[in-house]
């Protein structure tokens, strides 16, 4: 026998027994559910054109579509880019900060927050930090990228250039703070903590991290000129980066 029984009170108002309220409560719960699993496959969905050779992955983060291409022979002594994806189907890449600002910039309406030259010198320094830090496992990546013959003088001599190389990068981006961010006062932007070169494009190239979180680690608003005040610092300093 159910037990799913209505008892209309005295005033007219339907009033659920016990376990009818426990079965409504169960529903509301599984659909809730439901409705979670479906927007984390949403969120790890692979767009179409790129084939169903490449598994759904939630964990993913954003990703970026790109059309692969290649140098192929064209006649005897001249070579032509062609699109060389598997099955001429497209290829996914994470999106990077860099690309998620640059999406956001598109879909309101406003050109892309920085050059090409300068996301360009954004990632190298990224690389070239990450690298470094890997320095300690002789993984054969860095041996084929980076030294000569594999011997131990060859893979340190690797490891010191590229000590030298960020630090040379670290020097073109400085230890003071724009001046496009100095204008700025704390009365206008919430907080009287300065945002550094240097920490700024730590934050945005080193830990994947968007304008607007770097402004909010410090105490800064969102609102108002900040924003473009540190977008224009970046722009800067990722222009110095790429000399």
């Amino acid at each position: 026998m159910s037990e799913h029984v209505v008892i209309v009170a005295s005033d007219g108002v339907a009033d659920l027994t016990p376990v009818a309220k426990f079965m409504a409560a169960r529903h509301l719960r599984l659909k809730a559910e439901v409705d979670r699993i479906a927007a984390v496959k949403a969120r790890g969905q692979v767009p179409e054109i790129c084939g169903d050779a490449i598994p759904e992955g939630p964990a993913r983060g954003a990703i970026r579509v790109f059309q692969p291409m290649s140098l192929f022979p064209d006649g005897k002594n001249d070579w032509v880019a062609r699109p060389s994806g598997y099955r001429g189907r497209s290829a996914v890449q994470r999106a990077d900060v860099f690309d998620v600002m640059t999406a956001k910039a598109v879909s309101n309406g406003k050109p892309a927050p920085f050059t090409r030259e300068q996301v360009a010198a954004g990632r190298y320094y990224r690389d070239l930090v990450e690298r470094h830090a890997c320095a300690g496992v002789r993984c054969s990546s860095v041996e084929a990228l980076r030294s000569g013959d594999g011997g131990s003088a060859s893979f340190i001599d690797a490891v010191l250039r590229d000590r030298e190389e960020i630090e040379r990068i670290r020097r073109r981006i400085g230890t003071s703070t724009a001046m496009a961010v100095r204008k700025i006062r704390p009365s206008k932007r919430g907080s009287r903590v300065n945002i550094a070169d240097r920490r700024l494009v730590d934050m945005v190239c080193l830990e994947d991290k968007p304008i607007s979180a770097v402004l909010r680690a410090h105490g800064w608003s969102v609102q108002g000129l900040t924003s473009g005040a540190l977008r224009q610092a970046l722009a800067e300093a990722l222009g110095r980066m790429g000399w």
